[in-house]
């Protein structure tokens, strides 16, 4: 039986604090793009999970070149997902002494590279 090769890397990011939701937008905007074209999306998307996804993106890179021996210029986005984590929960107080609660909402992003044949 032959040994299959998988020429992907990944890189994830756990417990980051910004809502899954907010980092699908620019997911959404990246996927199944090269490596290059991803970061300049990602770099000139006015978004708040762009800062992050962009550390997240080089890592993934970095990873792929170092550990994994992939060519830099075959690379491309093949997966990149954001999940929920768990939810901070947190009190503010509000009217008549009663207290309301606040959602502070993580997410667990994961970029797979592949090398386009």
């Amino acid at each position: 039986m032959e040994e299959v090769i998988v020429h992907s890397a990944e890189a994830t990011l756990r417990y980051a604090r910004i809502s899954a939701r907010k980092v699908k937008i620019v997911a959404d905007l990246i996927r199944g793009k090269d490596i290059d074209e991803a970061l300049a999306i990602v770099k000139y998307t006015p978004k708040a999970s762009s800062e992050i996804i962009e550390k997240l993106l080089k890592s993934a890179i970095a990873n792929a070149e170092n550990n994994h021996h992939l060519a830099h210029e075959k690379l491309y986005v093949a997966e990149i997902y954001a999940n929920q984590g768990p939810t901070l929960k947190r009190i503010r107080p509000a009217a008549k002494g009663s207290a309301v609660r606040i959602r502070k909402r993580t997410s667990h992003i994961t970029i797979v590279l592949k090398e386009r044949d």
